[in-house]
């Protein structure tokens, strides 16, 4: 699904953040990403969608090289990745069922009110349908950002630090939810800096592995989980 030969990034103002990473994420399979703040999690996420290029080397998504696509082949890949951030931003005036939709709305998909109610259903958010985002607690605005993040059926599930201002409960509720995705068959990727959330996913019967930054290279850190 994902594949990197050789693949650096770097932003202008310094040298490379992420250099020669050779590694692959097969479709269906579930990674946990670790590294020291600022070591670049999150600009390896972005990678994997196609919102940053590689400075070099060679990226593969689903199938494509993401260096040739052009706007409109982004546009379509970034339609089979669902992003979770660690701040879920809303459009407060909307009520929580119509921000979830957003993304088919902005795509011109038909909204299926029906499965709608069941997505919301699945994450535990029914009751909060007409809700306004500024009355959800962090927990409900981290669940109904997920219920965002695959409103439209992606392959490839990636989550920023998603239990990063949450409690522990909350956050094994949300590991949960991501687990029973990958289990459907989707691919999971989350960046944490939490071990905990990496040692309850052992409890789960979830085949994980953990990906390590490293000396701006990203490693397999261990054995499956």
């Amino acid at each position: 699904m994902i594949e990197m030969q050789d693949v650096s990034f770097g932003y202008r103002e310094g040298g490379d953040l992420l250099s020669e990473m050779n590694l692959t994420l097969p479709a269906g399979s579930f990674h946990f990403l670790t590294g020291p703040s600022g070591s670049g999690k999150t600009t390896f996420l972005r990678l994997c969608y196609a919102d940053l290029l590689p400075s070099s080397g060679s990226l593969t998504a689903f199938g494509h090289d993401v260096s040739g696509l052009s706007r409109d082949g982004i546009a379509m890949l970034r339609r089979k990745v669902g992003v979770l951030h660690q701040d879920a931003q809303f459009l407060d005036h909307l009520p929580v069922a119509e921000n979830v939709a957003l993304p088919l709305t902005v795509a011109s998909q038909p909204v299926d009110m029906q499965a709608l109610k069941e997505l919301l259903g699945w994450v535990g958010m029914s009751g909060h349908a007409r809700a306004l985002p500024p009355s959800l607690s962090g927990g409900e605005r981290q669940r109904a950002a997920l219920a965002r993040a695959v409103i439209m059926s992606p392959d490839f599930v990636l989550a920023d630090e998603p239990t990063g201002n949450l409690d522990w409960d909350m956050s094994l509720r949300l590991l949960q939810l991501l687990v029973e995705l990958n289990r459907s068959g989707k691919t999971v990727l989350i960046a944490t800096h939490d071990m905990d959330l990496i040692r309850a996913a052992r409890q789960m019967d979830v085949q994980a592995r953990s990906l390590r930054i490293s000396g701006r290279k990203v490693q397999l850190a261990g054995a499956d989980l």
